[in-house]
């Protein structure tokens, strides 16, 4: 059994003496962990950073073993290293696939979202909006979407100002009334509009995370929410 594929390294860990375990998650064969031989060594060990691109080769004798990666650089990301917020922001994003995504289930979709924001955290833009909008894809592709389309209440397209935290629809600003201090903030952000100042940021991630919190994470078990996603929250929050 084999296949070569180009993936984001989301994890790696020591295995025997100088071999590693890596997870990556790939377009085509999505959450998928292997053997690197000499993982560990002075050679390959700066290269298996996580968020670094790879152009991968599995191999096993049979489908369900662990089986080896051959692996060669398309894309480092340490130059974030230097980056406090852009760092974070990487780890959660690892943190998150690590933790949600079904191991060997493809998500393309989610997959080039994932690139084009890691594209963006060493480019200088200004991506906190476009990873908000990445963790609503998350959601999105792994069958927790919100509904930002109109409003749950009158149908109404403008004016959306916040979500239902049980449904994950959209409320208009005057149809909230007295169940307003209920509803989740709806930021311009969340729906593509900007720009964003930080408080803006700070409440849509306080939006997303109830939903990756509260609906996404309790069915993969009882588990927290990724530490480094609180980081990132709390870093950014700081900000506003």
């Amino acid at each position: 059994m084999d296949w070569r594929d180009e993936g984001t390294l989301l994890a790696v860990r020591r295995h025997g003496e100088n071999a590693a375990i890596i997870e990556v998650f790939t377009p085509a064969h999505g959450r998928h962990a292997g053997v690197v031989p000499g993982g560990a060594s002075r050679r390959l060990a700066p290269l298996l950073q996580p968020g670094a691109q790879l152009d991968l080769a599995w191999r096993a004798r049979l489908e369900d073993h662990l089986g080896t990666f051959a692996v060669e650089p398309v894309r480092s990301r340490a130059a974030l290293l230097g980056d406090r917020r852009a760092l974070a922001a990487l780890n959660a994003v690892c943190a998150l696939l690590h933790l949600t995504l079904p191991e060997r289930e493809p998500h393309p979709g989610l997959y080039a979202a994932t690139i084009g924001l890691l594209d963006r955290l060493g480019d200088g833009s200004d991506w906190p909006p476009a990873y908000v909008r990445w963790e609503l894809t998350l959601l999105e592709d792994l069958g927790y979407g919100l509904d930002l389309s109109s409003c749950a209440v009158t149908g109404a397209r403008d004016d959306l100002a916040y979500i239902s935290p049980k449904s994950g629809r959209a409320v208009a600003r005057g149809a909230a009334g007295d169940w307003a201090d209920r509803l989740l903030p709806l930021p311009a952000c969340l729906l593509g509009q900007g720009p964003a100042s930080a408080g803006d940021i700070a409440a849509a991630l306080r939006t997303t995370g109830h939903f990756l919190e509260h609906r996404l994470i309790p069915d993969l078990g009882h588990r927290p929410l990724p530490e480094a996603r609180r980081r990132l929250a709390a870093l950014l929050s700081r900000e506003g």
